[in-house]
């Protein structure tokens, strides 16, 4: 049996322990492969992490860079009180409109505000639009993540959680000379973070459904 095979099949273990089968949550995932939005969306198993992580924090305001079909951002948005809200960024108008209804479909669409546009335009305009926040999830176009971080900082509470999806990316994140510019973004991101005085961070590997790869954990000062 392959590591890949034995990853899948712990996974799931875990997910027929830990995650009740939703419905809701499910009819999601075939709305976005029937749309032909890409399958890199959270395991249900990271799903429920994002979620516990928001319980835990007690967060009020969530932002999210990467909307995709809005599958992240329904776990998250399960997790705030009433008055929450996640403020999720989406460049594609095409998958920002299934994300839309999906978010409707589960309920959600009174605590979750789509934004649609290139999260670097975006993002500035949210210091008058929304609160600062107290949860900030990074899982949009990598080359990007260092700005996405430099920005998260001025919009984040003191004490807020970052958390940054696919940053070992298989492993290459250790290949300095790689020439993806996915990966380079995660190795700029991670220099970032270590120079960074405002934040104190880890990283923390993940196998399962979606292979090999990792979140950082963030936590601003």
């Amino acid at each position: 049996m392959t590591y890949f095979k034995v990853w899948e099949n712990v996974d799931d273990y875990f997910m027929d322990r830990l995650i009740p089968t939703d419905t809701k949550l499910e009819a999601v995932l075939l709305a976005n492969k029937a749309a032909g939005i890409p399958e890199i969306d959270v395991s249900p198993t990271q799903g429920k992490l994002l979620y516990l992580l928001a319980k835990m924090k007690g967060a009020k305001t969530i932002l999210e860079i990467g909307t995709l079909g809005g599958y992240s951002s329904i776990w998250m948005a399960r997790a705030l009180p009433k008055e929450g809200k996640v403020y999720t960024l989406e460049v594609d108008p095409e998958y920002a409109s299934v994300a839309k209804e999906n978010i409707k479909n589960a309920g959600c669409e009174n605590k979750v505000e789509i934004i649609v546009g290139k999260a670097l335009d975006t993002l500035p305009t949210l210091k008058k639009l929304a609160p600062p926040f107290d949860l900030i999830f990074i899982d949009a176009d990598k080359p990007n993540n260092p700005h996405y971080l430099k920005l998260a900082l001025e919009l984040a509470n003191s004490g807020a959680v970052i958390i940054a999806d696919n940053v070992v990316r298989n492993g290459a994140v250790v290949d300095e000379k790689s020439e993806d510019a996915r990966v380079q973004g995660v190795r700029h991101f991670m220099n970032l973070l270590k120079e960074e005085s405002r934040i104190e961070s880890t990283a923390i590997q993940t196998v399962g459904h979606k292979g090999y790869d990792g979140f950082v954990l963030a936590v601003v000062k």
